[in-house]
């Protein structure tokens, strides 16, 4: 790959995404379960799925989704909860009690397809591998290069007897996740300029505080009391009131 200066950032270009694009970071067991359930009733909505996570005490069912241009609205939050319950219902993958979340990917977002990647090209990112690459499985650095088949990332974790500079196949990516910074909020904000929110408030919708609701089992838990509230600059939650 040719060497390009890293301050390249998501506003400098315009990504072309295709809603059928597939992942490098998928599932398993239940979650991959729950994500071949829930990707083609996203798709009909003119979402993509990023992540699936089954996660707390009680268990909370946090699905990630955006439109191929990286947007999510309140709208299409609450569009994919209606639409997911129901069928959540009927095939019910999940043992025991727990809720549906249903949210953008948030500021500090997964990165999971190469157009996630290309968009954040500049900003600051954690990676970890299933293989080691050049004797290790964790990264953190500046991301350089989407290419067609391999990420390049200027490390910032390099020790002086280390090469500042590495490349990773995206079939050995384990996760890959941005990391909060001011310019990564401020490239946030610039993107929606009519949001009102605090950034020193950014984050990941999941890790956002909020009252706990109810949890039951059965027909109808996901029922019409589904409310959207807006958590995070970049993130949408989607939470069961009674």
């Amino acid at each position: 790959m040719s060497s390009k200066p890293h301050d390249i950032g998501p506003s400098s270009a315009t990504v072309a995404a295709d809603i059928d694009e597939p992942r490098f970071t998928t599932e398993s067991g239940i979650g991959a379960r729950v994500a071949r359930i829930v990707e083609p009733v996203l798709k009909d909505l003119g979402l993509r799925l990023v992540r699936v996570k089954l996660a707390g005490s009680p268990q909370a069912l946090q699905i990630m989704a955006e439109r191929p241009d990286g947007t999510m609205r309140i709208e299409d939050c609450e569009a994919a909860s209606k639409a997911l319950s129901p069928v959540l219902d009927l095939d019910d993958p999940i043992p025991g009690e727990y809720r549906l979340e249903v949210s953008s990917p948030g500021i500090d977002r997964p990165l999971v397809r190469r157009s996630d990647l290309l968009r954040s090209l500049g900003h600051e990112a954690r990676i970890e591998l299933d293989y080691p690459v050049d004797g290790r499985k964790r990264f953190k650095g500046l991301l350089i290069e989407a290419g067609a088949e391999r990420l390049r990332i200027k490390r910032l974790d390099a020790r002086a007897d280390e090469a500042d500079m590495v490349e990773i196949a995206y079939t050995d990516l384990s996760d890959a996740r941005l990391v909060l910074t001011d310019a990564l909020i401020r490239d946030a904000l610039k993107a929606d300029r009519s949001l009102d929110v605090d950034p020193s408030e950014g984050g990941d919708a999941e890790e956002a505080p909020s009252a706990e609701p109810e949890v039951r089992r059965g027909p109808g838990r996901f029922g019409k009391g589904n409310k959207a509230k807006p958590v995070t600059p970049a993130g949408i939650q989607v939470r069961k009131r009674r």
